[in-house]
């Protein structure tokens, strides 16, 4: 089985795959954030930071794009390819209002002739493999019938399945049941994403769908980094989380914007914690880095580790 690293807006960045994978490691492939390509057809600062060649990390990243449009995605696998990347990842899974709103992410599921016309522009002429990550639906699970009708009409060479519904977010029930519906009739690859906390629900998926090519992970590994390398070990999260306030003091050369993403990590990593509340509480108030420093070791010794 292959383990994937989830791409998340403000959590997994470049700085954050590299130490990562760095101080922990594990994952097969880190899928990046997604970025919008418009029709100015270049890239800003920030996405070519976010986008360094292919052979400049010691590890594989996948280049994840949000677009409705074809000639947009189209672009941007050309310049994906001429990076040395050797996938490019298609978005239909945002939930955020806005992004819907524009008919992008998983409003794309909304239409599904005009997602078809898509998929027959960018099948036909895109120079990389192209990998899907998808909701089910918008309102209801039972708009997947459909749903992967379409997919299983083109090449995809791996379908990532969030097995919940837009209005859903990221709360409430995964509807496994619809992924158990994909394992039966996807003719494609696929890969599961949603709620894996533990190495044990990455077993129970395993004995349940023994055929399972790959698990996607993204909130289970921000609050446990090590789950895949043998457990995280107190040593190495302290540096690890140390290594990345230091580096993104330099990338932002401003502390304090790196302390604002470094809290971002400790929203999901403190809940790993027995008693870590208190704690937690003053080190989201705190504006002052050095503080945050010492709460966070803090924290870490003395809150013991669920």
């Amino acid at each position: 089985m292959n383990y994937y690293f989830a791409p998340m807006e403000g959590l997994t960045d470049s700085i954050y795959r590299r130490e990562h994978h760095r101080f922990f490691g594990g994952i097969d492939r880190y899928y990046m954030p997604f970025f919008s390509p418009t029709v100015h057809r270049s890239l800003t600062a920030r996405e070519i930071r976010e986008l360094p060649p292919a052979d400049s990390t010691p590890f594989t990243a996948v280049p994840q794009v949000l677009t409705k449009h074809a000639e947009d995605f189209l672009w941007a696998a050309e310049v994906i390819r001429d990076l040395g990347y050797r996938e490019i990842n298609l978005n239909i899974g945002c939930p955020s209002g806005t992004v819907v709103a524009k008919g992008k992410g998983s409003g794309m599921l909304r239409e599904l002739d005009e997602l078809a016309r898509f998929f027959d522009s960018v099948f036909a002429a895109s120079p990389l493999p192209i990998s899907v990550k998808t909701r089910i639906g918008l309102e209801t699970e039972e708009e997947f019938v459909r749903i992967l009708e379409l997919y299983n009409q083109y090449p995809i060479q791996e379908l990532t399945i969030h097995p919940r519904v837009r209005k859903q977010f990221y709360d409430g029930q995964v509807h496994r049941e619809w992924f158990t519906y994909a394992v039966a009739y996807s003719k494609n690859p696929l890969c599961f994403n949603g709620d894996i906390r533990t190495l044990s629900d990455i077993d129970a998926l395993r004995k349940e769908h023994p055929g399972l090519n790959a698990v996607m992970i993204g909130r289970g590994l921000i609050a446990d980094p090590g789950m895949l390398s043998g457990g995280t070990d107190i040593a190495a999260l302290e540096a690890f989380l140390g290594v990345l306030m230091d580096d993104y003091a330099v990338e932002f050369a401003s502390c304090r914007n790196a302390l604002f993403r470094m809290k971002e990590n400790w929203a999901h990593l403190h809940d790993r914690f027995e008693g870590s509340d208190r704690l937690w509480k003053k080190m989201r108030k705190t504006t002052d880095a050095a503080e945050f420093r010492r709460l966070s070791a803090e924290l870490l010794h003395t809150c013991p580790m669920k």
